[in-house]
């Protein structure tokens, strides 16, 4: 496609009009001409979108760009050693929600407020006030100043694949553990589905059962570190939620990653979960075998509460790069009202600005049975990010407990180990891991 064709593509979707400053440079020349920009960003649907779409922010500012896209571990890897180093080899990268606190606190990112002030650099009409609030607060360092532009907000949910057995077990949806508990006991092996499932990323799923219990992973943080895991209720977390694996799973059901959990959902094959809105939506897709049988709601409350894990990410610029405004420039246009709203047009289900959340071209693909998963998703963030209790993810250690929780949920589920003998290890490794990092505890 010829650049006037791009460009009058992009006028139909609003973007060249909103944007005038990405274009424009001395003597009307493109204003980025010749720069090279390298954006690296994990696997996901939102940047395969933007690959798509990327011709035409070429086309307006004159700018290439190289996108690089592995899958998750390999460019948390990477991302994590460049930018310790402060090198330029990116201009623009994905801040993963688990490195949020490392990434930005130890000064590896540039701060965008004065980018955003700047009418010369950014449109009054690109709305900042528009991204969720909750989504925007862990892009915040502790200096105040915003770091990142969030571009995918994940709330946990509930989903039941064949609520119709749960019906006719004379049973509703579960809005507690004890509820839950009740569910799959009756449910269980009904129909040869297996009762339920969940992704083995158990420094992600375990976490909303054990603060459901009482229990943290931190004392307080992120400003007392000191591991909690060997709790009383931590223990008794870990022994109920590695029992519904253990008890009511699949074979093989501590091997399931979140997208073997969602194929089992979507074929029938298990019945209850809890995972992101984004997967749990796949259960209306046509080739879901359930589509006509799923229900959704919150996840269950447990003794001291309900707590809906929450992720954010979102692009940010490495204090290393050399094309801090070119890179600023990709930022805007590609969380662009115009853009965002062109990508929940085409399906696109993790909305992060409220005006896209609250779009009939979202909404009406929302609902399922009569279940509205975007309102059940925006109240699960809303609960997240006033609640503070997603801090724990974003300090710059979690990383080294998730490996512990994982190794300590699947010991239990196996039998291997007792929730207290698992969990006390856990401890022991956390603090060992902790230490080795330079955290006083």
């Amino acid at each position: 496609m010829q650049r006037r064709d791009l460009l009058k593509a992009m006028a139909a979707f609003g973007v060249y009009a909103m944007m005038p400053a990405l274009a424009r440079g001395a003597n009307g020349a493109r204003k980025f001409e010749g720069v090279t920009l390298n954006v690296s960003t994990f696997s996901a649907a939102w940047p395969k979108l933007l690959r798509q779409w990327l011709p035409e922010f070429e086309a307006l500012t004159g700018a290439r760009v190289q996108l690089d896209t592995p899958s998750f571990p390999v460019y948390n890897q990477r991302a994590d050693l460049e930018l310790s180093t402060k090198g330029s080899a990116y201009d623009v990268v994905n801040v993963t929600f688990i490195y949020t606190s490392r990434w930005i606190n130890a000064g590896w990112l540039t701060p965008l407020d004065s980018f955003i002030a700047d009418p010369n650099q950014t449109s009054p009409q690109w709305d900042l006030n528009d991204f969720l609030p909750a989504a925007l607060a862990p892009e915040t360092g502790r200096d105040g100043k915003l770091y990142g532009i969030p571009y995918v907000v994940e709330a946990m949910l509930a989903g039941a694949s064949r609520f119709d057995l749960i019906q006719q077990a004379g049973l509703g949806f579960p809005q507690t553990t004890d509820d839950l508990l009740s569910v799959l006991r009756a449910v269980n092996k009904k129909a040869r589905v297996s009762g339920y499932i969940t992704d083995n990323h158990y420094g992600w799923t375990f976490i909303p059962y054990l603060q459901a219990f009482g229990g943290n992973v931190f004392r307080t943080p992120p400003d007392d570190l000191f591991p909690v895991l060997d709790s009383p209720e931590a223990v008794a977390a870990a022994d109920y939620f590695a029992g519904l694996i253990r008890e009511f799973g699949p074979n093989g059901g501590i091997t399931y990653t979140a997208d073997q959990s969602l194929q089992a959902l979507k074929q029938g094959r298990v019945n209850f979960s809890d995972a992101s809105q984004t997967y749990l939506a796949q259960l209306a897709d046509p080739s879901s075998r359930t589509l006509k049988t799923a229900s959704f709601g919150q996840m269950v409350s447990g003794p001291k509460g309900r707590f809906p894990g929450m992720a954010v990410h979102a692009l940010g610029i490495p204090v290393g790069s050399k094309n801090k405004e070119a890179a600023w420039a990709f930022i805007q246009w590609a969380l662009s009202k115009q853009l965002t709203r062109r990508a929940i047009g085409v399906g696109y289900g993790s909305p992060t600005r409220r005006s896209d959340i609250d779009s009939q071209a979202f909404r009406g693909k929302q609902v399922v049975n009569g279940i509205d998963l975007a309102q059940l998703s925006l109240d699960a963030i809303e609960r997240a990010g006033s609640g503070g209790y997603m801090k724990y993810r974003t300090v710059e250690v979690y990383p080294q407990v998730d490996q512990q929780l994982n190794k300590a949920i699947a010991l239990i589920a196996s039998g291997q180990l007792s929730a207290k003998q698992a969990m006390a290890q856990a401890q022991a490794g956390t603090i060992s891991d902790l230490k080795r990092a330079g955290v006083k505890i």
